[in-house]
Parts: C-alpha cells; structure tokens; sequence
C-alpha cells in the first residue's frame, strides 16, 4: 500500500482559518475533540494563523493530524487530489500529485 500524500503535505490544514469549519457533524462527535482545538466560537477548528491548530509537522515534508481519528467531517472529505487539495498546494508552492492520487482514487 502506497502512503498517502497527506503524510508529507498538510497544506489543505494550513490554507485557512475559515476552513475547517463544523457542519454536518453531530455534538456527540465534536464532543470528542479537545476544546483546545476548538476555536473560540465552538464552529471550527482553532487556527494559529491558518494553521491549525491539530495540525503537527512542517508543510509539504512530513505533517500529521494530532485528532485523526476524531478529526471533523469536514477534513475527512477533502481527499488527495481534489480541487480543494490543489488550491492549497499551490499556495505553497507544492507540486501536482502523482496521477495514482487523483480525486477519487482513494
């Protein structure tokens, strides 16, 4: 299995701070998360900058989710390659993915 593109890139968790923002997720599954990730707000995310704040690593090297298994619907729905993915990697100057992590793929 080949590892995902995720792992050496997290620009999709740095693009903004407006991003992940809570939607379809039910209290019960938001509960489990932190209040330190949480912003101030209780609708996302926090970001430090457009950072977030679960978020561990450098961009575009090796980065990891401090809450992957509880992360948010909405991070769980961007996947390598889609439209969202590719706006965020071009804000940091990272290259296109290997056709085999095209949306959809995975």
């Amino acid at each position: 299995m080949t590892e995902s593109p995720c792992q050496s890139c997290g620009a999709c968790c740095s693009y903004s701070s407006n991003w992940p923002r809570f939607t379809i997720e039910e209290d019960a599954a938001l509960d489990l998360i932190p209040a330190k990730f949480v912003n101030d707000r209780l609708s996302g995310m926090r970001c430090d900058g457009d950072r977030c704040t679960a978020l561990t690593g450098k961009i575009g090297i090796s980065t990891a989710c401090g809450i992957y298994e509880i992360r948010p619907d909405v991070c769980r729905t961007c996947m390598p390659g889609d439209p969202e993915c590719l706006m965020a990697r071009r804000r940091f100057g990272l290259g296109a993915l290997p056709a085999s992590f095209a949306a959809g793929d995975h």
